[in-house]
């Protein structure tokens, strides 16, 4: 019995949850460990708005001084500095956004691999309720969206700043009354800004979503599975129009938020390029009336320094959406990085070095879900000695694949416990655990490589002849080196360049490389023609000796030489004993023995007229 697959999506957040703050000291941790670049880069910041005020006032020199006065050797000077101002503020910028982007990339490497790894801990319960397009979609459309906010928008925001204090500052020593003009609608700017970016927030988590859902769409129905179903079912033209659809809304959604607040924020630019219009009237006004206010000089640099204000102000105000949506995406990346670790490593673990391969079940109980009604596994008491076979056989969710799972500590027991060489397996380092068992289960997956590097997962120091003993020894090596290239032939996606049959032969010639001294097999050779069964079950018989073994099976023939057989009934061991013990107790175990024996025997009849 396993779980049903269902989406994971967090619990909704009410208006005015308290946790906005906290994220963003998550946020602003991130940036911690680079925190002596950013220094650099602030000061290069404070450099740069520095010099870019300077400027304004040798133009005021050169108006109101230089020229009228004819005074070329001032002029010179003031011209070159000009010129050197842009020079050295050119420098400050390449230099600062050489070192931001550097630290956005690591903090988006941070991510990335902080969001994977914690991944990687969850249970399997975890994946078998969240669509792997999902998770694709929050590492790749999630963390990539934010790229251009985490490189570029912290020097952004402190440039701009500098910018605009320094700019206010220079405007106030040139004329007061002009700078409160100057900033009358800013507060005004400001409140439209931050509509825009909730608005966008808002856009922006639903287009997430949406991106979301089209990974998935195309990771399973793109996939080899995912075309064998959809073409021999006749659904090709049905998953294109879904596709379809769900693109159209993605594309609405993108017209959405990149529409969201434009008129506003175009207001905002509007009023801001006249702003200079406004001064140049008011200057003029007020020269026609009597004196003028301020000299021509004076007033060109103000324009100016009112210019170099505007635009920063405007980048501040973008920044400042471009920041609240980007929160969306944190947000996201934040839920998976909150996840619970359900197995977790024991805080000092017990790492064994000569391990025997005794295995016990002690009054397990196991339940996939806390208000499950009826438990998968209740009270299983089992030993299996160092060296010996135990196979599980039962009816179709009687709980045997369940079992296999909590020896390898895939989920963990929710009562009693399972012990290796008579140590806890949720006490043991999850180094000893992979090295002590082995798993070969009844789904066989490999990766979209080479034959010689699906065997090396399991030993990456492998050499090419102990590839060669290990495929021998799974009955597969004749195969392999019978293709065109061999050992470096690609599998394909999730192998299907080969049969089940020797799918299966190179997942137990990758558990041999592993060499492990306990072994989980989850029988798979119920589905395969007699043939391939009889070369399958060499292996797993040469992979099996001298091993503590625990089979999962499917088909009683192949048990009978186990040591034990256990069957499972509602996730309760009824029976226990040999194959000839439990055929003389004439129970459970002799009643599936006869059921199975005319299916057996029609399959081989069928078999033998199909020939």
């Amino acid at each position: 019995m396993r779980p049903a697959a269902i989406d994971w999506t967090p619990p909704d957040r009410a208006e005015g949850d308290p946790r906005p703050p906290a994220q963003w000291r998550r946020i602003l941790a991130l940036f911690r460990p680079y925190r002596g670049r950013l220094t650099t880069v602030g000061l290069l910041v404070a450099a740069s708005a520095v010099v870019s005020v300077i400027s304004p006032f040798l133009l005021r020199a050169v108006l109101d001084t230089a020229i009228p006065q004819g005074r070329t050797g001032l002029l010179s000077l003031l011209v070159l500095g000009m010129i050197l101002t842009a020079v050295v503020n050119s420098i400050f910028n390449v230099l600062q956004t050489l070192i931001s982007t550097t630290v956005g990339q690591r903090v988006m490497h941070d991510l990335r691999t902080s969001v994977y790894g914690h991944l990687q801990r969850q249970s399997l319960a975890f994946f078998t309720r969240t669509r792997t397009g999902e998770v694709q979609s929050r590492i790749a459309n999630d963390i990539g969206g934010m790229q251009s906010t985490v490189t570029s928008t912290a020097t952004s925001l402190v440039s701009n700043l500098t910018a605009v204090i320094a700019s206010i500052v220079a405007m106030v020593a040139l004329d007061w009354r002009l700078t409160v003009v100057s900033l009358l609608l800013l507060p005004l700017f400001v409140w439209i800004s931050r509509r825009v970016g909730r608005e966008r927030k808002k856009i922006t988590t639903e287009r997430q979503k949406q991106l979301a859902a089209m990974s998935s769409a195309v990771q399973e129905s793109l996939s080899v599975s995912g075309i064998l179903l959809g073409r021999t079912m006749g659904r090709s033209d049905s998953l294109a129009r879904e596709f379809t659809e769900q693109s159209d809304q993605l594309a609405d959604l993108e017209v959405r938020a990149s529409m969201a607040g434009r008129w506003r924020m175009n207001t905002i630019m509007i009023v801001m390029a006249a702003m200079p219009a406004l001064i140049y009237w008011a200057a003029g006004l007020t020269s026609a009336a009597g004196a003028p206010i301020v000299s021509v000089g004076t007033l060109v640099a103000f324009v100016t320094l009112q210019q170099g204000l505007f635009r920063p102000t405007v980048s501040l105000l973008s920044t400042g959406v471009d920041v609240q949506t980007s929160l969306a995406l944190f947000q996201r990346i934040f839920e998976y990085l909150d996840l619970p670790v359900e197995i977790a490593e024991p805080p000092r673990p017990v790492g064994l070095t000569d391990i025997r391969g005794e295995v016990r079940f002690e009054a397990v109980d196991f339940r996939y879900d806390p208000e499950q009604e009826r438990p998968t596994l209740t009270g299983v008491e089992l030993k299996v000695p160092a060296g010996t076979s135990l196979a599980v056989v039962g009816e179709t969710g009687s709980g045997k694949t369940t079992l296999s799972y909590l020896v390898p500590r895939l989920y963990d027991v929710t009562g009693g416990r399972v012990t290796l060489d008579g140590v806890d397996v949720r006490e043991l380092s999850f180094d000893t655990l992979s090295r002590a068992v082995g798993v070969v289960s009844q789904e066989t997956y490999l990766f979209h490589a080479s034959v010689a590097d699906n065997l090396r997962f399991a030993k990456p120091g492998a050499s090419d002849a102990e590839l060669v003993e290990a495929a021998r020894a799974a009955q597969i090596h004749e195969t392999i080196a019978a293709l065109p290239d061999g050992y470096d032939t690609l599998v394909g996606e999730r192998g299907y360049r080969f049969s089940g049959g020797e799918k299966q032969r190179l997942a137990l010639a990758r558990t041999i490389l592993r060499n492990p001294p306990v072994l989980i097999l989850d029988e798979a050779t119920s589905a395969l023609d007699n043939r391939t069964e009889q070369a399958v079950q060499q292996a797993v018989d040469t992979l099996a000796a001298g091993r503590t073994t625990i089979t999962i099976a499917h088909r009683l023939s192949t048990v009978r030489s186990a040591d034990q057989i256990a069957v499972l009934d509602h996730g309760e061991v009824v029976e226990l004993g040999t194959h000839e013990e439990l055929v003389e107790l004439d129970g459970r175990y002799a009643a599936l023995l006869r059921r199975e024996a005319p299916e057996a025997a029609a399959l081989s009849a069928a078999a033998l007229g199909h020939a």
